[in-house]
């Protein structure tokens, strides 16, 4: 499914330093390439995919950049720990060359605030519907209030151990009504099942591990929050997007996969982020 660009309106903050504007996505293209100055070599993009979910989620945005010439990767997440599922993603990293744009949605935006951190080629981060914690805090503090994660989790999640589990860790999936109802809201109800039946399930662990890095504090980041997410709720995304000095985007409902059900409005900001590179 796609949408008009004129669903949502970029609003630019200032990062260390740069002028503030704003602009209307109905001025500008969908996908913002070919950058006006290119860089002398493109930049490469890796999308990390966040809780209950898998590499699929990047599925738009990746056959769109790559349509527009783009080296787009869309790497597993294990969804065990944060510290090392930031470890993966970073080892990843460091096998390519040349700059990096790192994207996150969700959980995968705690894990990209960590993994970039040991990465000099990484020179833009975006985050999509993410968390974006500050040193010590974990990704389970970042939803928000009135989350549909505040729910009583008897009725959230179904449970599982796994095989060298921590003390008291075990894997969480997303019952299928919370997962139609909160976390694919605006997806076709058959869309939506069939995305709850093919979920990835992820460690308590994962969301209870502190941060140990906060990427953001150095590297220009730019931040996509859909107002209609229930998962992590736009008041705490803009927070730490604020926090961050992101370049925000707002778009106008989606939900907590908007990178699904919208991917150009997603790509068009991290064509944003790759014109950046220098």
């Amino acid at each position: 499914m796609m949408t008009s660009l004129a669903a949502f309106t970029v609003v630019t903050t200032p990062v260390a330093g740069a002028a503030v504007n704003a602009e209307t996505a109905a001025s500008a293209p969908a996908i913002p390439l070919p950058c006006p100055s290119p860089a002398p070599t493109k930049p490469a993009v890796v999308m990390v995919h966040g809780a209950w979910a898998d590499t699929s989620s990047w599925n738009g945005e990746a056959d769109a950049l790559r349509r527009a010439g783009y080296d787009a990767r869309a790497i597993a997440n294990p969804l065990r720990d944060l510290t090392s599922d930031a470890e993966t993603v970073a080892d990843f990293l460091k096998t390519m060359r040349g700059p990096i744009v790192l994207v996150g949605h969700s959980y995968g935006g705690s894990v990209i605030t960590n993994a970039a951190a040991s990465v000099p080629g990484v020179k833009a981060l975006v985050y999509v519907d993410a968390a974006v914690p500050d040193v010590g805090e974990t990704t389970a503090q970042l939803s928000g209030s009135g989350s549909a994660l505040s729910a009583n989790p008897d009725s959230l999640y179904d449970t599982a151990p796994y095989a060298g589990a921590p003390q008291g860790a075990k894997d969480l999936y997303l019952k299928q009504e919370p997962f139609v109802r909160s976390f694919g809201s605006d997806l076709p109800r058959d869309t939506a099942v069939r995305l709850w039946a093919s979920q990835r399930a992820a460690s308590t662990s994962a969301f209870m591990t502190p941060s140990k890095a906060a990427a953001w504090k150095t590297i220009p980041s730019w931040y996509f929050v859909s107002t209609g997410d229930q998962i992590i709720t736009p008041d705490s995304q803009k927070a730490m997007a604020e926090r961050a000095r992101s370049k925000v985007t707002t778009f106008q409902g989606g939900s907590h996969l908007t990178l699904i059900s919208h991917p150009d409005a997603v790509t068009s900001v991290i064509g944003s982020a790759i014109c950046s590179v220098r």
